[in-house]
Formats: structure tokens, sequence, C-alpha cells
């Protein structure tokens, strides 16, 4: 729920009054001759590669001999444990730190703050008398969310809580806005969407999620090189909208004079490559489908799709269950993972069942009974007249099957009829050699035996496309991809994962735009 326009005039008064004192510091680092906006500032370590350091810090007596320090636990008497030993000090190296600061507070004298970077957070200990004039009036003007640069030694407090002692004070950027506040914090989520910088910077566990992000995208991509694929780029307008059933976003090309799609798919384009001669090959990259928004949907998203040369779908069961495998070891996440109410066990292999054996066992009917099928469709609210029995099967699979598949679990062989660029089934023409991979209820991957015949593929679209409105996608043939596959494309398995909802269930992330750094929003209004 947004603010109200109540919670909302509060918020803005509050933050101009913040805004005022802010600005009046400004003109204080002004008159004190330092620059609010920072200079660059080398040789810093990241703040995780400093607490590595924790293990430099020493206690030196009075003698000047080195004791071991004690573990420090909530019931050390850490000045009592320095009398025993004859009293001395800490002493550690020296650090140079740079980072937002996320908590502040001022005891007079000295200046207890917590700066944070993309690797983590550290206590900083700014004290009168240690830092001198000079930087101590720059200490006075500091607000949370400025971000500066220390010099200084890393020692531990009484507590034992890992601390640099700052010794030279780097102003780096004033924050002129104040940050949300520390208890009611950024939680519409609609706005901690538009503010994402605002949530990076100050949300629990925000910025270590999109970097999780990375590293799963990473692993898929080193997983896919170890095995030989190279990664392409393929276009993003395209003449015809191909290679999935999805309405298109449109544009206009001035310069030809032609209508162009933003492409829905990476299909086409892909195996036109295995026509080409490269054998092992993959995209990973934005589509776009002009389509709803909700918790696992986006119009713009990021889809993985790989194409093997001589491989089937069995391929790419084995393919998709490695990349899934190494993306959660790269995340340092074990195979139990929390997805919302459920917790997913990703430990291999992944179940397999057929999609009829699925379809018997949640609905209780035979998938090959046509009229209970057709009864069941209409208990459930479908239309059915006009329609073949294989989609109305698969309306039924998608409303009673699907939500219950806790996965992860290859759901096999679909009806051939529903899959027109899937090559059929040796033994049953009926069924097609396709998989989905479903996890926590959704469908995570899709996947092929490609279809490289030709005059089949053509009938096939031929018959797709009678029955697709004008301004929906696939509304032309894409006669091109017909005389590319005339050509010769090997026998090949075809594999399109969503890396979005994919990283949805690695790092437990109730909806995709959690995943997404800068979701689709409606316009803000003024």
């Amino acid at each position: 729920m947004s603010m109200t326009a109540v919670e909302q005039n509060q918020s803005e008064s509050k933050g101009g009054i913040h805004e005022a004192a802010r600005r009046e510091k400004l003109q204080r680092l002004a008159e004190l001759g330092v620059d609010p906006w920072g200079q660059r500032f080398d040789d810093h370590l990241s703040i995780g590669a400093i607490r590595d350091r924790a293990g430099e810090v020493r206690f030196v007596n009075k003698e000047g001999a080195e004791v071991e320090l004690p573990e420090f636990t909530p019931e050390l008497d850490f000045r009592a444990w320095k009398n025993e030993h004859g009293g001395g000090e800490l002493v550690g190296p020296k650090v140079r730190a740079a980072g937002r600061i996320i908590l502040s507070r001022d005891t007079g004298k000295l200046i207890f703050a917590n700066i944070r970077d993309w690797t983590g957070d550290i206590q900083l200990f700014i004290g009168k008398n240690q830092v001198g004039e000079r930087n101590w009036d720059i200490a006075k003007c500091l607000d949370l969310g400025d971000i500066i640069g220390v010099d200084g030694e890393l020692r531990r407090t009484n507590t034992g809580e890992i601390t640099i002692f700052v010794e030279q004070l780097h102003f780096l950027t004033k924050s002129i806005l104040p940050p949300p506040d520390k208890h009611a914090g950024l939680t519409d989520p609609e706005l901690r969407q538009r503010m994402r910088y605002v949530d990076l910077a100050y949300g629990e566990g925000v910025l270590e999620r999109f970097r999780q992000r990375t590293q799963i995208v990473h692993s898929i991509r080193r997983t896919l090189g170890e095995q030989g694929f190279v990664e392409v780029e393929g276009p993003t307008l395209h003449a015809i909208a191909g290679g999935a059933a999805a309405r298109p976003f449109t544009t206009h090309h001035n310069a030809l004079d032609m209508p162009l799609f933003m492409r829905i798919a990476l299909e086409l384009h892909l195996k036109r490559l295995l026509v080409g001669g490269m054998e092992r090959v993959f995209e990973l990259g934005r589509v776009y489908r002009n389509e709803g928004i909700s918790p696992r949907h986006n119009p713009e998203f990021t889809m993985l799709e790989v194409y093997q040369a001589y491989g089937d779908y069995r391929s790419m069961m084995d393919l998709t269950e490695k990349c899934i495998c190494d993306a959660i070891q790269a995340i340092g996440a074990g195979y139990e993972i929390a997805f919302g109410e459920r917790t997913v066990n990703f430990t291999p292999p992944f179940e397999r069942k057929t999609y009829n054996e699925l379809f018997q066992q949640y609905t209780g009917i035979d998938p090959a009974d046509a009229p209970a099928v057709k009864a069941l469709a209409e208990k459930i609210g479908f239309e059915t007249a006009g329609k073949h029995a294989d989609v109305i099967k698969s309306e039924v699979f998608e409303e009673k099957v699907e939500d219950q598949l806790e996965g992860p679990i290859f759901v096999l062989d679909y009806p051939a009829t529903i899959c027109p660029l899937t090559k059929r089934s040796p033994s049953d023409p009926t069924i097609a050699e396709r998989f989905e991979l479903f996890i926590g209820g959704m469908e995570i991957a899709n996947a092929y035996t490609e279809l490289n015949d030709p005059d089949l593929q053509e009938e096939l679209f031929r018959t797709q496309l009678a029955g697709l409105a004008e301004e929906e996608s696939m509304a032309k043939m894409d006669h091109d991809f017909v005389r590319a596959l005339r050509h010769g494309m090997p026998p090949a398995g075809g594999l399109g994962i969503g890396i979005d909802r994919l990283v949805m269930l690695l790092t437990g992330s109730p909806t995709i735009r959690e995943v997404i750094l800068f979701p689709l929003l409606r316009e803000e209004q003024p």
C-alpha cells in the first residue's frame, strides 16, 4: 500500500527540514575549504577485505610482550582481562576505507559511526583528540548517508567489535536528502523499486541479493563455456515477431519506413546459427512481451536460450540440472532453499515424470479421456467450444497441476499439437520431445528436441498462424527461417531458462520485481 497524502506531506515536510540542515553543513564545509563532492580516492581496501585482516590485531602488554587475545564473547570483561595481563594496548594494521555512513552516534568528543560498501559494514571511532581540530570540524558536518574515506588503525573495542580508529578523514560526497527512517524504512514496494538506489543503499540484504544475481549469471556463463558453448548476440529488433506465442512491443524504423518488433524470444536466430555450423551456441539477454505484470511476470525480462547440435531434450535436462546446481554453489547456498512457505530441495538428480502421469495424478482423470477432460475444463470455467482437445487439456494442466509441482521436477513429453517447434517422439507421433522444469509451482525452464524438418515446420506454422489474431505474435510466416531449415539444421536440443525466476528461487525472493533492478512501473505522478 502506498503512502497516504497526509503521510507523504509529513514526510516531505520533515525531509525539507533535514535538507535545510544538510545544506547548512554543505556551506560549512565550503568555509573549511573542503570539496563536499570529493576527489579520486585511491588505495582503499573493501570493507570485506579489511574485516578479513581482523586476525592481525594484537595485544601488547606494558613490557612490550605480545599476549594472545581471548575469544571476544558477551561474557568477556576485556578491561579486567587487560589488567590481569599487566595492562597494555591493542595494535593493528593501518587501513584505508571508503563507504556510506549508515549509523552514527555523537557523544560530544567522540563519534561512533558505521560505514558500508558493497562488501559489508564496519565501525569507525572518531575522537576529537585523535584526529585534530580540522578533522573534527569536518566530522561535525557528517550526516547519515554521506560518503567518506578514512585512514586509521584497525583494532577492536573493549566489547570486541572490529573498528577503524580514525586518524584522517576524507569527505567524498555529501548526501543532501536524508535516508529512510531507521524504523519505518522504505516499506512501500513500489517506492522501493522506483527508488532502487535508496533500497540498495539502506535496505537489509538488497545489495547482496543483486550481487547474488550477478554470481548466478556468471556461473551459468561459466558452466556453458566449460561445456563448449559459445555466447552470441542476436538482434533485439525483429521484422517478424517469432519463436514464442506472445504479444510484442512494436516500433518503427524511419529510414527503412518499416514496422519492427522488440524480440519476444531468441530462438529462431540461434537456430539459424546451427544451420551455419555453430554447433553449441547460447544467448543470455533481454526479451520483451507486451503482457501483464504480476509477481512472476515483467514485460522486460532476461532469458537464456541454448542450442546443441546432435543433442536432444534429454541432453538439455542434464545441462539444465548442472547449470542450476553450479549456480547454487556459486552463491554459497545449500541445496535446501526456503522459498516463501516452501523449502525446495535442489539435491540432484531432479525428479522426472511425464505430462500424462502428472495430469492423472493431480486430476484423477485419464488424459486420453477427452470427454472427461472437457467436462472438467467446463466445470473449472474454461470455454471449450472450437478448441482442440489437447488445448483444453493444456489449460486444465496449467490450472490444476502446475501449482502443485514443488519440484524441482522435469515434466516430460507434452502433447505434440501444442508444441509446433518440437520434434515428435519416434515411438509415438502424438508426443512431443519436450520438457518443462517446475520449481515451487513455477515454470523455470522449457526445452525441446528441435524440429528440423522444414516442410513439417512450415505446415505447423500455418496451422498455428490460423488461430492467431493479427495483433498477436507470429502473425506472419518467417519464410527465411523455413528457408534456413531447408539448407539443413542438424538434430539438436534447445533450452530456455527464465533467469529472473531462477534468481527468485535461489535467493528466496517473493516476487520477480525484487530481483530486477528496475522493473517497469507506472509513470510517477507529480
